[in-house]
């Protein structure tokens, strides 16, 4: 039986086949939607998926053992040469491992970016962004402080919530051991870790502590329960459905959680006023690309800076496959530069 390394160079031969090939093993023809055509990397990828069963029919456990498999088969490789180093933070339910990621070559301005994954509160580890978080630090020259909060139905909302927000003060408040400035912090996540970082901004800001750097916002979920056109036009989308997220929130809200609960769906919030330079970043064929862009709009409207960039061919979850779509790899690298321009201030 071929070992995990083969059967992942083998993956990766198979995507690096001409476009014309790949669309011919994906069934054929160009997808395309909403005005945007899917990367030819994307489309067989999502051909393969179908022939496995939905995550809806999964419990979280096989879930997430089923996106270990296939993220390893897709993601890309830490970059050499950054440091990295496990940590355990203290946390409201205990210790919270989290990892460390330091550049080779640091700028003592450059503050500490703590970093959630995403998963959608049930699923993903820290190994889920391992090279973004790699291509994030040495992109910015700043330490990165990826979290391994608690994860639903086991811990379901607010506790991971909890744990990003403990992460973060934490971080904040020990950067300089990281060669970070002192007292000062950022705040990223993507999908579900994104609703975590727009959060803690509300919550630092309703609670009279400074604002973070910066907010990292990528393929956001601000809303867990929207009916945008978004939702509808991508709700058959690869990896992301509009079944997946009702999934995903089936099981990260409790009986008695509102979705009205700007601490679920932080665009619900009445005054953006007075919150971190954003960084927002989309895919183009994800149900939650109208949430990012509509939260863009109304923090910068609120007159917060903000940069917000939308990479059209690719979907939701682009930051796991920087190893078997180039395309991928080569927005994370674009959003890492965006971050490291938020934190020189040169964000409109």
């Amino acid at each position: 039986m071929p070992t995990p390394a083969t059967q992942r160079m083998v993956f990766r031969k198979l995507l690096s086949l001409p476009t014309p090939m790949l669309r011919l093993m994906a069934g054929g023809g160009v997808i395309y939607q909403g005005g945007r055509t899917l990367d030819p990397r994307l489309q067989y990828l999502a051909a393969q998926a179908r022939h496995g069963p939905p995550m809806t029919t999964l419990s979280p456990d096989a879930a997430r053992r089923a996106n270990t498999a296939a993220l390893a088969m897709m993601t890309g490789d830490p970059e050499p040469d950054v440091h990295i180093e496990a940590l355990a933070i203290p946390g409201p339910d205990g210790a919270i491992p989290a990892r460390l990621y330091r550049p080779p070559v640091q700028d003592a301005e450059a503050p500490l970016m703590v970093f959630a994954h995403f998963g959608g509160g049930v699923i993903g580890d820290l190994d889920t962004c391992h090279a973004f978080c790699s291509i994030l630090a040495k992109t910015t020259r700043g330490p990165v402080l990826s979290v391994d909060y608690r994860l639903a139905p086991e811990h379901r909302f607010p506790a991971g919530l909890e744990d990003v927000l403990a992460a973060y003060r934490w971080g904040r408040d020990n950067a300089e051991r990281f060669g970070a400035p002192l007292a000062q912090a950022a705040i990223g996540g993507d999908s579900m870790g994104g609703n975590f970082a727009a959060v803690i901004c509300q919550e630092l800001k309703r609670l009279g502590e400074p604002q973070p750097a910066l907010q990292l916002l990528i393929y956001p979920c601000v809303e867990v329960a929207c009916d945008s056109a978004s939702m509808t036009t991508y709700a058959e989308a690869f990896p992301l459905t509009r079944a997946m997220m009702e999934w995903f929130m089936g099981h990260y809200m409790g009986p008695a959680d509102s979705p009205a609960d700007p601490r679920l769906s932080p665009i619900r919030a009445e005054d953006l006023s007075g919150l971190a330079p954003a960084v927002i970043v989309t895919a183009g064929f994800d149900p939650l690309l109208d949430q990012g862009e509509a939260y863009a709009r109304r923090l910068k409207e609120a007159g917060a800076p903000v940069i917000y960039r939308c990479y059209d061919a690719l979907a939701h979850g682009f930051t796991a496959f920087t190893g078997a779509v180039p395309g991928a790899d080569i927005a994370c690298r674009e959003v890492a530069g965006l971050v490291r321009e938020g934190f020189e201030g040169r964000i409109a």
